[in-house]
């Protein structure tokens, strides 16, 4: 076929080329190009099957490094510890299952928008076929109310009217023609004779040569780039796999030395000296972090959810807190995807359609009634937007729509014409004589107008009038408003021949209106929070250029008059990759953008690493919402295919609820970092306990006190952490970014000195536990000194779980007890560990000894102690951060 477009090409060449003319293709002709071409359908996605999915889980290396030391325990006699472990992998590997199996499969959904049926000449008899056996040279036969089942050149039209804003993002639908375009390089939305597969017909009729079926159409083509797309790792996925990798590497290290050393000093056996190995990695691995993570983020789900935002995987939750950008769709999701009128020019003057009530015999008012082929239905109105538009501004005046229909029914019509751009609809008075009923653009309606109504008052349209409303016209057509003039006149008969000759003449002009798909009423402050968030707002539109960048300004995406921050598909497809990964950080509005458009902005900002999200609801949306960090769908207004491709969904459609789950994600990841730090200080609290114990030849803590610890300690109260309350002004800093961890923001500093601090306090207390013995007996003395340490150290846990409530802030500023599900859990887990040393029989299992109150009061004053000093660092720490 011709590389040449095919809006560019004459019918004539088309015919030549696909071997075919404006009567169709034989029956036989067509089934032997089925067997040619395929079925006009679109590639299936693989399906992923539940075990599938869930062996897909264990994928991750934080996953496979636990496995491992399940087996390594289980093998070395710790059986329990091996459950635990096993236990905690696969209900990390439930959840992702769970959230993953709710997806729609994005191509599947592109498959179901396919018209079902099509009207076809076949051998010149128009037929009924399935739509996916239409090839190409086919002749379809369009009606409004069809959806397109192939892509089309247009032979010929009628008034056609085509809404594509699932392809373009254009709200108001587009009138096409059979003219051959002579510019090259247009997108979708200009391309004027052509039809799109999957776009729905409004208004008209029209034949049109399919000259593209299945995956070689645009929609096919969509489909092509979100199977071939990419998926992104989140922050939170990279965090984790690096934060694995890392103790990995760190408890072989330390579990050789030790091992090394323990076995060049000869004291201990090798099964010994295996055991202290193995007890040290369980002390090292946060075997609870998974379960921590993935919980965390759980809880996360649900109260977004009660707000309106509908997570498909559970990694989204973090990611939103990390966004650096979110580049929106205009059409349904910044504005409200509804034409409104929004301006009037009546009795020659410029008002407020929402503050101006129109009378009740206003010839404005019956025009835009009169000349309008709306439909209303018990559950709505059903017709063209803007004409919709113009029946639901009356109805909402309370203006009586269905009587005026009523007492003046159409008796005749000159049908809109987009050579014309003009419609006529007449109607009968009670005084026997017809009101001719105009509406249309305003420079050609004027051309036919010689009289003006001012107040009830009619008068010549004289020069300066009609400049006046010329640059009315202009006026609003600036500022992104679609306007229409509407004119009548009082006919004594209807003329033999009603034509424009005929009937649209001697017009008496009665006003204009200026519509616009209005931005939502809370977008506006939702951009201002995003903004004050360091969050960059871009939008991202297949409408006009004037259109976006008035939507823009009226949001606060740019500031009005900022011209240089817009920039068309034109205008982009005409700079490399090069020049406009430079100069990305330029543009914050872009207007008449492709699929493949949405994809590069996405990337270029990626490659200065930031973190995306992108929002949208059509079609062509789809590939950029996969390729971006997390992609947020439309629930109500968005297709199938843009919600299966989108990492989250907003089930009302509210830009705001963007901001919550923002201000959510940063909640989530400021939590998560709470109980990293609490479990990475902690398990090196225990690692520097047993190595310094080893190295001291003192007897050691033993995997079962390990593992009991880490029962306590590494469960409920890290979970708690997980749903502490937000904190204040957490969207009052700036994102955290793609290069930034678990470790930023002085965690690392954080995690190193306080388990230092807590392992040597432990040391502390059982040293002087040895050296001031309550017992005279040494072994008495030992089994009390192993005790303390033993209480100490997860006493200590449970207290610095209070410092972990905040990375920066005092325990007295985040409040002590006001997470409830904390204070259950440091109630519990002190509780379990009390027992192992209170309890007769449960001691000696533990083998530890009863302490007395004096022994009690030092392991709880040295527990204590972490509590002060940590608070001490904090205050210094903050101080240096406001001097910074």
């Amino acid at each position: 076929m011709s590389n040449q477009p095919k809006y560019q090409q004459p019918l004539s060449a088309i015919y030549t080329e696909l071997k075919t003319d404006e009567h169709g293709l034989a029956t036989a002709d067509a089934k032997q190009r089925l067997e040619q071409y395929g079925k006009n359908a679109l590639n299936q996605q693989k399906t992923t099957s539940i075990l599938q999915k869930f062996i897909a889980q264990f994928k991750d290396f934080m996953i496979i490094v636990l496995l491992v030391a399940a087996l390594v325990a289980a093998f070395s006699g710790e059986v329990v510890d091996a459950i635990i472990i096993l236990m905690v992998v696969i209900l990390n590997a439930i959840f992702g299952v769970f959230q993953e199996s709710k997806a729609e499969e994005a191509i599947n959904a592109l498959k179901e928008m396919a018209a079902p049926d099509a009207t076809v000449l076949r051998d010149g008899q128009l037929q009924t076929v399935k739509s996916d056996e239409l090839v190409p040279g086919d002749v379809v036969s369009l009606e409004a109310g069809d959806i397109v089942p192939a892509d089309l050149r247009l032979i010929e039209s009628a008034s056609l009217k085509v809404e594509e804003s699932a392809l373009t993002g254009e709200s108001v639908p587009v009138e096409k023609n059979a003219a051959t375009l002579e510019a090259g390089d247009l997108p979708i939305g200009d391309r004027l004779n052509m039809a799109y597969m999957n776009s729905n017909v409004t208004y008209g009729r029209a034949n049109g040569i399919v000259v593209a079926t299945g995956m070689h159409t645009e929609v096919g083509r969509i489909a092509g780039m979100i199977e071939a797309a990419d998926e992104t790792t989140t922050p939170l996925q990279a965090n984790l796999t690096q934060l694995g990798k890392s103790l990995t590497i760190l408890i072989l290290v330390i579990a050789a030395i030790v091992f090394g050393i323990g076995m060049l000093r000869g004291s201990e056996s090798l099964i010994d000296m295996l055991l202290t190995a193995i007890s040290l990695a369980v002390a090292a691995i946060p075997e609870g972090l998974p379960a921590i993570v993935t919980i965390t983020l759980a809880l996360g789900t649900q109260r977004m959810a009660k707000r309106h935002a509908l997570v498909r995987k559970l990694p989204a939750v973090e990611t939103l807190g990390s966004t650096d950008i979110i580049a929106s769709d205009k059409t349904g999701t910044l504005t409200q995807n509804k034409m409104t009128v929004e301006k009037l020019v009546v009795n020659q003057k410029l008002v407020d359609a929402r503050t101006t009530e129109l009378p009740i015999d206003s010839h404005l008012a019956q025009v835009m009634i009169l000349s309008n082929d709306t439909k209303i239905m018990t559950d709505g109105l059903a017709g063209d937007p803007t004409e919709t538009a113009l029946i639901q501004y009356n109805l909402d005046q309370g203006y009586p729509v269905d009587q005026l229909l009523a007492d003046k029914p159409r008796v005749n019509e000159v049908p809109f014409d987009s050579e014309r751009k003009l419609m006529s609809t007449v109607h009968p008075l009670e005084d026997g004589r017809f009101l001719v009923a105009v509406k249309g653009a305003p420079d050609e309606l004027l051309k036919r107008v010689t009289q003006v109504e001012t107040d009830g008052t009619v008068s010549p349209l004289t020069k300066p009038v009609r400049d006046q409303i010329l640059a009315t016209n202009h006026d609003l057509a600036t500022q992104a408003l679609r306007v229409l003039a509407f004119a009548y006149k009082v006919i004594n008969v209807i003329p033999e021949t009603v034509n424009t000759d005929t009937l649209e003449n001697d017009l008496v002009f009665a006003g204009m209106v200026g519509m616009i798909d209005p931005e939502r009423p809370e977008v506006e402050q939702a951009v201002t929070d995003a903004k004050s968030a360091g969050i960059r707002p871009l939008m991202i539109t297949g409408d006009h250029r004037d259109t976006a960048e008035a939507i823009a300004a009226r949001l606060g995406i740019i500031e009005a008059g900022n011209d240089a921050a817009v920039i068309t598909g034109a205008e982009l497809d005409a700079m490399s990759d090069e020049q406009f990964d430079k100069q990305v950080s330029q543009y914050s509005v872009y207007a008449r953008v492709a699929p493949e458009h949405k994809v590069r902005i996405v990337n270029a900002w990626q490659k200065r690493g930031k973190v995306v999200a992108m929002t949208g609801d059509g079609v062509n949306d789809a590939p950029a919402l996969k390729a971006a960090d997390i992609g947020i769908g439309m629930g109500i207004t968005g297709t199938e295919v843009s919600k299966g491709a989108s990492d989250m969904v907003l089930a009302d459609d509210n830009f705001a609820t963007i901001v919550v789950a923002v201000e959510e994600g940063r909640k989530v990841f400021a939590n998560i970092q709470k109980a990293i730090q609490y479990l990475l200080s902690a398990n090196l609290g225990e690692v520097l306990t047993l190595f310094m114990m080893t190295m001291l030849g003192w007897q050691i803590l033993a995997p079962v006190h390990i593992l009991w610890i880490n029962l306590v300690t590494d469960t409920l109260p890290a979970i708690a952490l997980g749903v502490e309350p937000t904190e204040k002004n957490i969207m009052k800093h700036q994102p955290r970014g793609r290069n930034s961890n678990f470790f930023s923001g002085g965690v690392f500093s954080s995690i190193i000195y306080q388990g230092l601090l807590e392992g040597g306090i432990t040391l502390l207390v059982y040293w002087l536990a040895l050296t001031y013995p309550v017992h005279a007996t040494a072994s008495m003395a030992h089994a009390d000194a192993l005790t303390m340490a033993f209480a100490t150290l997860g006493l200590i846990q449970l207290f610095h779980a209070f410092n972990s409530k905040s990375i920066h802030e005092s325990l007295f500023t985040v409040g002590l007890f006001k997470n409830k599900f904390f204070n259950w859990a440091i109630l519990i887990a002190f509780a379990m560990l009390a027992v192992t040393i209170m309890v007769p029989g449960l001691n000696s299992l533990f083998h530890v000894s009863h302490l007395d109150a004096y022994q009690w009061g030092i392991v709880v004053v040295a527990s204590l102690s972490m509590v002060v000093v940590v608070e001490i660092v904090k205050f210094f720490q903050r101080r240096h951060m406001r001097q910074a």
